[in-house]
């Protein structure tokens, strides 16, 4: 899947090192197989592994170029000396999940602000050439106006929103007076191979799957006409690539939607799996959760223009994709 390259033809990737934490989750993963595909000098990744899983790294177990960290990101000696080593760092680590969130909000302030604040200043104090970082369209709360806009920001519905408009800010700050080279890529739902449908905070289109695939009940919060941008990993690995080696000069101390910019309900997108499946659609309908968003589509022009980002796969070709991925597992 990460065959065509996303970095200028001019970078050699064999000569740098990249630090990806929560490179063993979902979206990290992912980034490692491209830089490692890719020919990457090496990869270090740090995962607690309370998200990540090491079967998402097993494929290049017995590559020397990948190696794996088992640590926290609050651990700040550890992240330092990753830090130290790095020429890039992609920032994916967190604590996912706006009803997690909403029911350990301690848990998630540790983790995402916490743990971002100790990753920025180690990357400061490193000096790494550019400090990625994932942010969420969950900040954009309760602004009503469509397609979302970077400015236009309304009242946080959640404490991981909290969080990670937090993170937006520290970057900022960091941009400004100490000069990291931070960009910030707000991820409108993205969905795709590695995505783990386990546990009581699994994303949607991995619960719907494996519902799907093992004739179990689907349960749809609310009445599933709530609308998504719906965004395949690979767009979200490319603008993680486009992001550390944009030329740009006005591209650092910026937050960019990441996204397709197509809208589709979550019942649109169930009945698209359930057609893939060859099932019969027979979802359950349960209360709508709170703190979600209504209604959620990307304005994507300020990382087209600043970062060259362009989305490569929309959203039925990554639904049939992920779809056969997670059949074939």
């Amino acid at each position: 899947m990460y065959q065509t390259p996303f970095h200028p033809n001019h970078i050699n990737l064999s000569k740098l090192t990249f630090l990806i934490t929560g490179g063993a989750g979902f979206i990290g993963s992912n980034l490692v197989d491209y830089l490692m595909i890719q020919g990457a000098g090496k990869v270090l990744v740090l995962d607690n592994f309370c998200e990540g899983r090491k079967i998402n790294l097993q494929r290049w177990s017995s590559d020397a170029r990948l190696e794996i960290f088992d640590g926290d990101i609050n651990d700040y000696d550890l992240v330092l000396s990753l830090c130290q080593r790095a020429d890039y760092i992609s920032h994916q680590a967190a604590l996912g999940s706006v009803p997690r969130s909403i029911k350990t909000p301690m848990a998630t302030n540790k983790a995402n602000v916490d743990g971002f604040l100790t990753v920025a200043f180690a990357a400061k104090e490193a000096g790494v050439k550019k400090f990625v970082y994932a942010s969420s369209s969950s900040v954009y709360g309760d602004h009503p106006i469509l397609p979302k806009v970077e400015l236009q920001i309304g009242n946080a519905l959640s404490p991981y929103a909290v969080s990670k408009r937090t993170n937006e800010l520290y970057a900022l700050v960091f941009f400004k007076e100490y000069g990291l080279q931070t960009v910030g890529l707000r991820y409108f739902n993205i969905f795709g191979p590695n995505q783990n449908p386990a546990g009581p905070y699994a994303a949607v289109i991995p619960l719907f799957i494996e519902a799907i695939l093992e004739n179990k009940p689907v349960y749809i919060n609310g009445d599933g006409a709530q609308t998504r941008d719906f965004t395949f990993v690979l767009n979200a690995v490319k603008a993680n690539i486009k992001a550390m080696f944009t030329e740009h000069e006005d591209s650092a101390g910026q937050v960019y939607n990441i996204a397709v910019g197509d809208q589709f309900s979550v019942l649109e997108m169930y009945h698209i799996l359930c057609e893939q499946a060859g099932a019969t659609p027979q979802a359950i309908h349960r209360d709508a959760r709170s703190g979600d968003i209504r209604n959620s589509l990307a304005d994507i022009s300020k990382a087209e223009k600043l970062l060259d980002y362009t989305p490569e796969i929309r959203m039925l070709e990554g639904l049939k994709l992920t779809f056969d991925w997670f059949k074939n597992q």
